[in-house]
């Protein structure tokens, strides 16, 4: 999945139905909102409310300014 993919606008966050956005160079998915990132393996997004994880503060930070999508 390329971070220009037209296929990330149509993805939502299993938990709140809102966009999920994709962080520059890392194969995550991230809600900003609940602070979720959600994994990619092999081009697919693993978007199971249990596949998500928490963040970190500053993984947070790091991630939103380092956003695509």
């Amino acid at each position: 999945m390329n971070p220009d993919d037209a296929l990330l606008r149509l993805l939502a966050c299993p938990l709140d139905k809102g966009p999920l956005v994709r962080p520059a160079g890392l194969d995550v998915l991230y809600n900003p909102r609940l602070q979720l990132s959600y994994p990619i393996v092999d081009g697919i997004p693993q978007l199971l409310p249990a596949s998500g994880s928490k963040v970190s503060a500053d993984d947070h930070e790091r991630y939103l300014r380092t956003t695509t999508g």
